[in-house]
């Protein structure tokens, strides 16, 4: 029997204030039902991760959630985070970030903060370095990750990501969209 692939999701532990973030979440939870995929994320029963995990697991998806100690004091006594199929508790964010790539078959950034921010631009350049060769994306919902593109795109005009590297995150407008596009 095959081992089930599995998609690392980075978000907010923060709704946003656009309603749609919430609904690219829902989306993205479908979308990994649809395809028999496992959702690998933080851990956390906040924001858009709680949309997200809580979408897979009322769809009777795999849901492993990887949990620094220290934000542990932050859900204690959540429901939500005792339905997981799995939560990792580790010691680190090093470790966090370790772990959930090496559970993952690729990696999808939603809407975030710094977080998020941090985690996808560390994946990629893991990739950029040949840490790992697995697909990274990003679902642009609303727009939200123009400005961040527009960025990325203005650095390969400036010489500092060449455009092999930038052609390593690949965006969509939906979640289906991106994980067709990243190969799943």
């Amino acid at each position: 029997m095959a081992e089930t692939k599995r998609i690392c999701v980075f978000c907010g532990s923060s709704p946003g204030f656009n309603a749609g973030y919430a609904d690219a979440a829902r989306d993205m939870g479908r979308a990994l039902l649809n395809r028999s995929l496992g959702l690998v994320y933080g851990g956390e029963s906040i924001g858009l991760m709680g949309v997200l995990a809580g979408e897979v697991m009322t769809g009777g998806g795999e849901v492993i959630g990887v949990l620094p100690e220290s934000m542990m004091a932050r859900e204690a006594g959540k429901p939500d985070l005792l339905d997981l199929t799995e939560l990792r508790v580790v010691h680190s964010m090093h470790e966090r970030k370790q772990t959930m790539s090496d559970l993952s078959d690729g990696f999808v950034a939603l809407p975030g903060g710094m977080g998020t921010f941090e985690e996808l631009c560390e994946i990629l350049t893991w990739a950029q370095l040949g840490i790992h060769s697995k697909p990274i994306g990003l679902v642009n919902a609303n727009g939200y990750y123009e400005p961040l593109l527009t960025l990325f795109d203005h650095a390969v005009s400036e010489g500092f990501i060449s455009s092999s590297n930038r052609m390593l995150l690949k965006s969509a407008d939906t979640p289906s969209e991106l994980l067709h596009a990243i190969g799943f």
